[in-house]
């Protein structure tokens, strides 16, 4: 299951992370973001001990927010071992998030 994580606990989380790791940020009020939450949610499931799974409020957390330049929501960056690797955008169908995240593993 996919976390909300604050920007104090991103570094932890993410960036001093080994392995696959999947940031979602989103707002509460952007409708393709509440269309991916389930998506995002059941890949989670999914993966769990292959991968982790966060979300990030940007309007709760700013801070890493204008750190990785969000200008759109929702926006999913893909990172391992700490370092991102790749980012989509808008609704993501679940095959093709799948798809993308076995690609890094």
């Amino acid at each position: 299951m996919a976390r909300v994580i604050r920007t104090s606990e991103f570094r932890n989380r993410v960036e001093n992370r080994e392995g696959i790791v999947l940031v979602d940020f989103y707002a509460t009020w952007c409708g393709p973001c509440k269309m991916l939450s389930p998506v995002f949610e059941s890949i989670g499931n999914e993966m769990m001990g292959r991968a982790d799974f966060f979300k990030v409020d940007i309007d709760q957390s700013m801070e890493i927010s204008e750190k990785y330049q969000i200008s759109t929501v929702p926006t999913l960056i893909i990172f391992k071992n700490g370092r991102e690797i790749d980012r989509l955008f808008g609704f993501i169908p679940k095959e093709h998030l799948r798809q993308k995240i076995e690609s890094y593993m």
